[in-house]
Protein backbone atom coordinates (compact mmCIF):
# COMPACT_ATOMS: atom_id res chain seq x y z
CA UNK A 1 0.00 0.00 0.00
CA UNK A 2 1.39 3.51 -0.63
CA UNK A 3 1.99 6.72 1.31
CA UNK A 4 0.42 9.58 -0.93
CA UNK A 5 1.87 11.91 2.29
CA UNK A 6 4.68 13.92 -0.07
CA UNK A 7 2.85 13.75 -3.62
CA UNK A 8 -0.34 15.53 -1.13
CA UNK A 9 1.87 18.30 0.55
CA UNK A 10 3.43 18.86 -2.88
CA UNK A 11 0.04 19.39 -4.65
CA UNK A 12 -1.60 21.02 -1.82
CA UNK A 13 1.09 23.89 -1.65
CA UNK A 14 1.31 23.97 -5.77
CA UNK A 15 -2.40 24.24 -5.85
CA UNK A 16 -2.49 27.02 -3.12
CA UNK A 17 0.49 29.13 -4.87
CA UNK A 18 -1.54 28.47 -7.89
CA UNK A 19 -4.03 30.60 -6.51
CA UNK A 20 -1.89 33.26 -4.58
CA UNK A 21 -3.86 32.19 -1.57
CA UNK A 22 -2.76 32.14 2.11
CA UNK A 23 -3.34 29.35 4.31
CA UNK A 24 -6.15 31.23 6.14
CA UNK A 25 -7.95 31.47 2.60
CA UNK A 26 -7.47 27.74 2.23
CA UNK A 27 -8.59 26.86 5.00
CA UNK A 28 -11.94 29.39 4.32
CA UNK A 29 -12.52 28.03 0.85
CA UNK A 30 -11.57 23.85 1.89
CA UNK A 31 -13.46 24.25 5.62
CA UNK A 32 -10.00 22.67 6.89
CA UNK A 33 -8.15 24.14 9.56
CA UNK A 34 -5.28 26.37 8.89
CA UNK A 35 -3.32 24.30 11.32
CA UNK A 36 -4.38 20.69 9.78
CA UNK A 37 -3.62 22.36 5.68
CA UNK A 38 0.20 23.04 7.57
CA UNK A 39 0.74 19.93 8.49
CA UNK A 40 -0.07 18.61 5.40
CA UNK A 41 1.97 20.39 3.37
CA UNK A 42 4.73 19.93 5.39
CA UNK A 43 4.12 15.92 4.77
CA UNK A 44 3.32 15.47 8.94
CA UNK A 45 -0.34 14.33 8.69
CA UNK A 46 -2.30 11.75 6.39
CA UNK A 47 -5.99 13.34 6.05
CA UNK A 48 -9.01 11.06 5.99
CA UNK A 49 -10.73 11.04 2.64
CA UNK A 50 -13.31 13.51 4.13
CA UNK A 51 -10.77 15.67 4.04
CA UNK A 52 -9.21 15.03 1.01
CA UNK A 53 -12.74 15.67 -0.69
CA UNK A 54 -12.44 18.95 1.51
CA UNK A 55 -9.70 20.42 0.41
CA UNK A 56 -10.32 19.45 -3.56
CA UNK A 57 -14.08 20.53 -3.54
CA UNK A 58 -12.07 24.15 -2.26
CA UNK A 59 -9.93 23.85 -5.10
CA UNK A 60 -12.76 23.02 -7.18
CA UNK A 61 -10.55 19.88 -8.57
CA UNK A 62 -10.46 15.95 -8.91
CA UNK A 63 -9.94 14.01 -5.35
CA UNK A 64 -7.18 12.39 -7.61
CA UNK A 65 -5.37 15.55 -8.44
CA UNK A 66 -3.78 15.71 -4.81
CA UNK A 67 -3.35 12.08 -4.70
CA UNK A 68 -1.85 10.36 -7.45
CA UNK A 69 0.46 11.54 -10.47
CA UNK A 70 -1.55 11.31 -14.17
CA UNK A 71 -0.60 7.81 -15.04
CA UNK A 72 2.42 7.36 -17.71
CA UNK A 73 0.85 6.61 -21.58
CA UNK A 74 2.83 4.75 -24.09
CA UNK A 75 1.19 5.47 -27.47
CA UNK A 76 -2.34 6.23 -25.35
CA UNK A 77 -2.55 2.71 -23.62
CA UNK A 78 -1.76 3.42 -19.48
CA UNK A 79 -1.90 0.00 -17.61
CA UNK A 80 -2.88 0.18 -13.90
CA UNK A 81 -3.19 -2.32 -11.01
CA UNK A 82 -5.21 -1.33 -8.04
CA UNK A 83 -3.33 -3.60 -5.38
CA UNK A 84 0.13 -1.43 -6.77
CA UNK A 85 -2.31 1.79 -6.33
CA UNK A 86 -4.02 1.38 -3.16
CA UNK A 87 -3.76 4.16 -0.57
CA UNK A 88 -5.43 4.17 2.93
CA UNK A 89 -6.28 8.35 3.96
CA UNK A 90 -5.54 9.14 7.45
CA UNK A 91 -6.93 5.91 9.50
CA UNK A 92 -10.22 5.97 7.60
CA UNK A 93 -11.92 1.83 7.27
CA UNK A 94 -11.47 2.45 3.44
CA UNK A 95 -8.70 1.79 0.87
CA UNK A 96 -8.40 3.84 -2.39
CA UNK A 97 -7.02 2.97 -5.07
CA UNK A 98 -6.82 6.11 -7.99
CA UNK A 99 -7.06 3.73 -11.36
CA UNK A 100 -7.31 6.62 -13.49
CA UNK A 101 -6.82 10.16 -11.38
CA UNK A 102 -8.29 13.13 -13.74
CA UNK A 103 -7.24 13.74 -17.18
CA UNK A 104 -8.66 16.80 -18.80
CA UNK A 105 -8.98 15.24 -22.07
CA UNK A 106 -11.81 12.77 -20.40
CA UNK A 107 -13.51 14.93 -17.51
CA UNK A 108 -13.65 12.00 -15.21
CA UNK A 109 -11.54 10.39 -12.65
CA UNK A 110 -11.76 6.52 -12.19
CA UNK A 111 -11.64 5.35 -8.64
CA UNK A 112 -11.46 2.16 -6.54
CA UNK A 113 -12.76 1.77 -3.01
CA UNK A 114 -12.17 -0.69 -0.37
CA UNK A 115 -15.14 -0.80 2.31
CA UNK A 116 -13.92 -2.41 5.26
CA UNK A 117 -15.80 -4.34 7.74
CA UNK A 118 -18.63 -1.55 9.28
CA UNK A 119 -17.33 1.84 7.64
CA UNK A 120 -19.93 4.90 6.86
CA UNK A 121 -19.05 8.38 5.40
CA UNK A 122 -21.10 10.67 4.21
CA UNK A 123 -20.00 12.88 1.57
CA UNK A 124 -21.05 16.59 0.68
CA UNK A 125 -22.76 17.87 -2.38
CA UNK A 126 -19.69 18.07 -5.14
CA UNK A 127 -19.89 21.51 -7.74
CA UNK A 128 -23.08 21.30 -9.69
CA UNK A 129 -22.88 18.97 -13.06
CA UNK A 130 -20.33 16.26 -11.21
CA UNK A 131 -21.86 12.92 -11.94
CA UNK A 132 -21.09 9.70 -9.88
CA UNK A 133 -21.16 6.12 -11.51
CA UNK A 134 -20.94 3.40 -8.95
CA UNK A 135 -20.34 -0.19 -9.87
CA UNK A 136 -19.81 -3.24 -7.04
CA UNK A 137 -17.56 -5.88 -8.46
CA UNK A 138 -16.96 -7.68 -4.94
CA UNK A 139 -19.05 -7.51 -2.21
CA UNK A 140 -22.45 -5.72 -0.72
CA UNK A 141 -22.49 -2.43 0.30
CA UNK A 142 -25.38 0.89 0.53
CA UNK A 143 -25.53 3.91 -0.94
CA UNK A 144 -27.54 6.92 0.42
CA UNK A 145 -29.35 9.06 -2.31
CA UNK A 146 -32.03 11.45 -1.14
CA UNK A 147 -31.75 10.33 2.23
CA UNK A 148 -32.46 6.66 1.96
CA UNK A 149 -29.95 3.78 2.33
CA UNK A 150 -30.24 2.04 -1.26
CA UNK A 151 -28.62 -1.98 -1.17
CA UNK A 152 -26.25 -2.61 -3.92
CA UNK A 153 -24.80 -6.08 -4.57
CA UNK A 154 -22.06 -7.31 -6.66
CA UNK A 155 -22.81 -6.96 -10.21
CA UNK A 156 -24.78 -3.79 -9.78
CA UNK A 157 -24.31 0.05 -11.00
CA UNK A 158 -26.06 2.81 -10.34
CA UNK A 159 -25.59 6.45 -11.47
CA UNK A 160 -26.46 9.63 -9.66
CA UNK A 161 -25.85 13.35 -9.48
CA UNK A 162 -23.58 13.88 -7.19
CA UNK A 163 -24.12 17.75 -6.57
CA UNK A 164 -26.62 16.61 -3.48
CA UNK A 165 -25.60 15.04 -0.09
CA UNK A 166 -24.74 11.33 -0.23
CA UNK A 167 -22.93 8.47 1.15
CA UNK A 168 -21.29 5.03 1.25
CA UNK A 169 -21.72 2.02 3.95
CA UNK A 170 -20.67 -1.27 4.58
CA UNK A 171 -22.86 -2.88 7.38
CA UNK A 172 -21.17 -6.54 6.31
CA UNK A 173 -18.05 -8.20 8.39
CA UNK A 174 -16.47 -8.32 5.01
CA UNK A 175 -14.71 -5.86 2.25
CA UNK A 176 -17.23 -4.35 0.02
CA UNK A 177 -15.65 -3.06 -3.22
CA UNK A 178 -16.48 -0.90 -5.85
CA UNK A 179 -15.14 1.47 -8.73
CA UNK A 180 -16.57 4.96 -8.79
CA UNK A 181 -16.50 6.55 -12.22
CA UNK A 182 -16.80 10.57 -11.29
CA UNK A 183 -17.37 12.91 -14.21
CA UNK A 184 -16.94 16.35 -13.87
CA UNK A 185 -18.96 18.77 -16.51
CA UNK A 186 -16.44 21.58 -16.39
Amino acid sequence: MKNSNQYLAQQLKAARQGKKWSLDKTAEATGVSKAMLGQIERGESSPTLATLWKIAGGFNSSISSFIEPPPVEARGVSFRHAADLQQQPGDDQVLVAPLFPFDQRFGFEMLELTLLPHYQRISEPHEPGVTEHVIVVEGEMELLLEDKWQPLAQGEAIRFAADQQHGYRNLNSRAAVFHNLIHYSR
